[in-house]
């Protein structure tokens, strides 16, 4: 009994490392008015307070959790934790741009390595299915709702005090939860034999952080122009030797293993969907509020706290029994039409809204679909790994919701602010003109998870055996087809 208490312990501080992660993206954004004011940064330059911790964080999320398997997830876990911690005091003590633009950069560092290990660890400690179910609806719902969280943090952090507090209140939770970390969460010996491939580790963390560059500077040079479009073939080039040369070498960075199974390939394709039409409703979801509607920073907290409630309730106590009794590849579905419904009906909100009719009920869609498909789409990614691969198999969960989320929300604001351009003519107000950019991005959303629905129906297998078997059940269902 102390043994299962210990594994429950575990995971509630291996997720309170997580949520710190998770809150830290979205406090920022809350208090970037104020860092531009504090420290005289142009429009421009700002942004590279946010790009900068992206494009660590997104290109090395995917060597993080291979590195995890190869020397050991918890030492991975605890490297990480301490270079976030660090860098978060350095961003709390900057005096200028270029001190806290890099302090940023190791700050995603070492979020990439904390969280890349995390998806690994929960899956390694509750093997048994239930159990595993559970366990990820704590794991999906810190992942999914830390992001609303943050906004009510970052608000009143920013407002009641400055925003350096915002990377000060890492430094307890940092301290305290590798304190606990090294006292509950068991040690994980790696699986890594022989000579790691260093060339094909430098060419994935190259190509991916080159792509993560160009999809955030989208924004300035457009998707069109020579800069996005030559730095997208140059990583997209990279990304592919990486994958060529995984396939010759005898002891390959990421054995190209994982993706035979039917159910991995499959959610790692439906969760970037997901994800860019999560990240691309949260954001034009905030700046609607603040911009149409006149809300505050805390305002806007609030208003998405019946979301993170929801979700909370649907992933900690309904998404377990509910994928059992119908089952994960079933409840997915499901999940994404309620989420498709939601952004639906974000699409007819009006300049005048009532928040109790025109937007707490997709607020409360949304919450239902999130917090009931992101532990079955965490369950169905990760069932294909074994104990040598969980850290392979969690880092590419991350990345694809990186990827996704960053693409997603770079098509869609790009989108939307072409339309409010567009729609800005004599007689039209100017929130009229925002909301009708807004209203495309969420219609934009709704297609991608129209999409992903497509690619859930036809890829994804009902899952009835073990995780640990699911490869080899998919393969065996393959082979079965093609007989």
């Amino acid at each position: 009994m102390a043994t299962d208490r210990s594994r429950w312990l575990a995971l509630y501080v291996l997720c309170t490392g997580m949520l710190m992660i998770v809150l830290d993206v979205t406090i920022v954004n809350v208090a970037l008015p104020s860092i531009q004011d504090d420290l005289h940064f142009s429009q421009n330059n700002l942004t590279w307070v946010v790009n900068a911790y992206l494009i660590a964080f997104g290109g090395l999320l995917l060597l993080a959790g291979r590195i995890g398997d190869l020397i050991g997830q918890r030492r991975i876990f605890m490297i990480g934790l301490t270079v976030f911690t660090v860098a978060s005091a350095a961003c709390a003590a900057a005096q200028n741009q270029a001190t806290l633009i890099i302090a940023r950069f190791v700050q995603g560092a070492g979020g990439a390595l904390t969280s890349a290990v995390i998806l690994a660890m929960i899956v390694t400690m509750f093997p048994e299915p239930r159990e595993q179910a559970k366990a990820l609806g704590v794991y999906g719902f810190v992942a999914s709702a830390g992001g609303s969280i943050g906004l009510l943090a970052g608000g009143a952090l920013t407002s009641a005090i400055n925003w350096h507090w915002i990377f000060i209140v890492n430094l307890p939770i940092g301290v305290i939860t590798g304190a606990l970390a090294l006292r509950v969460v068991d040690r994980c010996p790696g699986f890594g034999s022989g000579r790691a491939d260093i060339p094909g580790a430098v060419v994935l963390t190259g190509g991916l952080m080159l792509g993560i560059y160009a999809i955030v500077e989208v924004e300035r040079y457009g998707w069109a122009s020579l800069h996005t479009i030559g730095l997208g073939a140059v990583s997209v080039a990279l990304v592919a030797g990486f994958v060529v040369r995984q396939a010759r070498i005898a002891e390959p960075l990421m054995p190209l293993r994982l993706f035979r199974s039917r159910n991995v390939s499959g959610a790692n394709i439906v969760q970037p969907l997901l994800l860019a039409a999560m990240f691309g409703m949260f954001f034009m979801g905030a700046l609607y509020l603040q911009g149409v509607l006149h809300y505050d920073a805390f305002g806007v907290g609030l208003a998405f706290l019946p979301t993170t409630i929801v979700m909370g309730a649907m992933s900690l106590r309904f998404a377990e029994p509910l994928a059992a009794r119908f089952g994960p590849r079933n409840l997915l579905i499901a999940s994404l039409v309620i989420i498709g419904v939601g952004l639906l009906l974000f699409i007819r909100t009006p300049t005048h809204a009532n928040y109790w009719t025109d937007l707490l009920p997709p607020f409360l869609l949304v919450g239902l679909g999130v917090g009931a498909c992101f532990p079955a789409l965490m369950g169905l990614a990760m069932s294909g790994a074994t104990p040598s691969d969980a850290g392979l198999a969690s880092g590419l969960v991350n990345t694809t919701a990186e990827l996704g989320g960053a693409i997603g929300l770079a098509v869609m604001n790009t989108f939307a602010t072409s339309r409010t351009a567009h729609l800005r003519r004599p007689g039209t107000s100017e929130a009229a003109a925002l909301n009708g950019g807004y209203h495309l991005a969420y219609g934009i959303g709704t297609a991608l998870l129209v999409v992903a629905v497509v690619v859930a129906v036809t890829v994804l297998r009902t899952v009835t055996a073990p995780a640990e078997s699911l490869v080899d059940a998919d393969e065996s269902a393959d082979e079965s087809a093609v007989r």
